[in-house]
């Protein structure tokens, strides 16, 4: 009897949390496990902040949603696609989507989505940060105001290019073959990854991202992920960019 009344607690407990929006916090290691506790070759990476670090900007609900659930779902239908290629599993998920044509034709589309889900994924995690400098440093301060003109002017063009995606997709400030600073927009879940650029900066600009806090309203999100940039990580990858 004791038994069942804890079991009808926990039930209740249970039920109260989803009534209040408030979600158990679930690691990367467990939304990367399969049924029989064996770790997948791709594995949904930690946040490098916790759900609410970018409130008010980006709010901890959806956080939980975009990184729990829907990477999760990346990673798991990726995992899944790949089961009968391992050595294409051995890839880093960049060098996966940069060479979709190794991938099988019977499953390149699966790759490409849910690859490209989950390299676009980790790197946006990284792209933003808790109390941003709001500035870009060191060479690609120079090289941003060689381009656009001034922070502003990268800011303008930037916007606009987020806002002219059509349906779901991306946003880009990516280094190209000429290692010349470029703004591109990719649909779907593609990738300057698989044109042979380095990505910078992205935005992911599919409703999940922002619609919760937003709604329809896809140019204030935008004007606030300006708040979140996290410049030292696009310094390493314009940095990098030049090493490839």
């Amino acid at each position: 009897m004791t038994q069942r009344r804890e079991v009808i607690k926990a039930m209740g407990i249970t039920a109260i949390a989803g009534l209040c929006g408030v979600y158990p916090r679930i690691t990367a290691a467990q939304t990367a496990k399969t049924s029989d506790s064996t770790t997948t070759p791709y594995t949904v990476p930690p946040l490098p902040y916790a759900y609410d670090a970018l409130e008010p900007y980006i709010d901890a609900q959806t956080m939980h949603l975009h990184h729990d659930k829907h990477h999760a779902a990346y990673v798991k239908n990726l995992n899944a696609a790949l089961a009968d290629h391992p050595e294409l599993a051995k890839l880093p998920v960049d060098d996966l989507v940069k060479h979709l044509d190794r991938v099988p034709e019977t499953i390149r589309t699966t790759v490409r989505n849910n690859g490209g889900g989950h390299a676009n994924h980790s790197f946006f995690w990284q792209v933003m940060q808790k109390n941003s400098p709001g500035q870009p440093k060191a060479e690609l301060a120079k090289a941003i105001d060689a381009r656009f003109g001034s922070l502003s002017g990268f800011q303008e063009q930037f916007t606009k290019a987020a806002m002219n995606v059509f349906g779901s997709g991306w946003a880009w400030l990516s280094l190209d073959d000429k290692q010349q600073l470029t703004i591109e927009t990719s649909p779907n879940q593609d990738s300057p990854w698989m044109g042979g650029r380095t990505p910078i900066l992205g935005i992911d600009v599919w409703e999940h991202a922002y619609y919760l806090k937003y709604q329809n309203v896809r140019a204030d999100y935008v004007a606030a992920f300006y708040k979140l940039i996290s410049w030292d990580f696009a310094n390493a990858q314009y940095q990098s960019g030049f090493t490839k």
